[in-house]
């Protein structure tokens, strides 16, 4: 029941409490630019979703059975982008291959997940980061680490849904010109973030 629970708090601190986009600020550049429209929205977020999964699955084999034993952990963030990059394009020419549905679904957000930093970020995160269980302070086993990794990439879509929402009902109703664009973006964006943070101390 205790284990149900701290995988249940790894969930909720993922999407809602630590949203990687809204209280960490990684993958801003997607946020921002593939958000104008709810339907490219959630094409970039299941995009994102299935690649972080992915992505943290192979980079935490590679920490703890290639660079631990070797003793080049300090090779880390380099072998994790090129892993990455890797990974994207692998996966998008198996897609093209064998399921061109999903494929033509997924679009150009494949090759632009590459360039997503919440990606990387996720990936060093579950082989740094400790988590607290119980009264115990550990690092996160590979199931734990791929479901840190999903929750994240929920917690990524949820706020690039709800951002990408409410961009086009201003879009609907009008914004001042010298807001346009940008501006009333990161305006909508803080006050998005400061929404996010009445869930501190949820978990």
């Amino acid at each position: 029941m205790e284990y149900l629970v701290f995988l249940l708090k790894i969930i909720i601190s993922s999407v809602l409490v630590n949203n990687i986009v809204l209280s960490q600020f990684l993958g801003i550049c997607p946020f921002l630019g593939v958000s104008n429209k709810v339907n490219t929205a959630a094409g970039m977020s299941g995009a994102v979703c299935f690649v972080m999964a992915l992505a943290t699955l192979v980079t935490y084999l590679l920490q703890y059975y290639v660079l631990i034993p070797l003793g080049i952990e300090f090779m880390q963030t380099l072998v994790f982008i090129l892993v990455i990059a890797a990974l994207v394009q692998m996966v998008e020419i198996i897609l093209k291959k064998t399921v061109p549905s999903l494929y033509q679904a997924l679009g150009i957000f494949l090759p632009l997940i590459t360039t997503n930093c919440c990606v990387l970020g996720v990936a060093i995160m579950v082989v740094t980061k400790e988590f607290t269980f119980g009264t115990v302070t550990k690092m996160l086993n590979l199931g734990e680490s791929v479901l840190f990794a999903v929750s994240s990439a929920l917690g990524f879509a949820l706020a690039m849904i709800i951002f990408s929402g409410i961009r086009e009902q201003m879009e609907i109703n009008g914004v001042p010109k010298p807001f346009k664009g940008i501006p009333i973006a990161l305006i909508t964006a803080g006050i998005l973030a400061m929404a996010f943070m009445g869930f501190s101390g949820l978990v």
